[in-house]
């Protein structure tokens, strides 16, 4: 997992979708705008755009001259129990923009179940939740949680419910989240 808290300097050198944080709308990025990448995390990215922050998925890394992320393998005939551990993987390189905690380690992922399917091909059912139910990346952190699960080899569904039952709080994180943001 990469991890780094930067003020780099950026030039986006082609036009590139972004998400703004923390509000989510989605917005175009043109080429030739001047920004700083604010982390990197998980193979994306938060970058600082004339006073506003914005998520750019790591699909669009080479936009700002950064390389995509590579392809995930699994062992040819892998189990449940691989293609299980490879989706936690996954799941770990999911961050909020402004928390630079995986959700796994934040205590949102609340259940993970992978389910056989015909042809070798799976589905997994996730339930998570969000640090706060208003919270304006949630579609996105789950749109996330989605694509990352599905570049998993033979996982052809990731179906994730978000729920607020039980309410996320604090409790939940581990303690390396605690350390990290301060509240251990």
């Amino acid at each position: 997992m990469s991890y780094s808290r930067t003020s780099e300097p950026v030039k986006f050198s082609r036009d590139c979708p972004a998400v703004m944080v923390p509000q989510g709308d989605k917005v175009n990025l043109p080429a030739g705008t001047v920004g700083y990448i604010t982390q990197a995390l998980g193979g994306s990215f938060t970058v600082f755009v004339d006073g506003n922050l914005f998520r750019i998925a790591g699909n669009d890394a080479d936009a700002l001259g950064k390389e995509l992320p590579t392809a995930l393998h699994l062992p040819e005939g892998a189990g449940d129990d691989e293609v299980e551990a490879l989706v936690w993987k996954q799941l770990r390189t999911c961050f909020d923009p402004e928390i630079p905690v995986n959700i796994v380690e934040l205590g949102l992922v609340y259940d993970c179940v992978v389910e056989q399917l015909t042809g070798g091909q799976r589905k997994v059912a996730i339930r998570m939740t969000l640090t706060a139910p208003a919270c304006g990346m949630g579609d996105i952190l789950v749109e996330d949680v989605c694509s990352k699960v599905e570049q998993v080899p033979t996982v052809v569904e990731a179906d994730v419910e978000l729920v607020f039952d039980p309410p996320w709080n604090q409790s939940m994180m581990s303690d390396v989240a605690r350390l990290e943001t301060g509240m251990m």
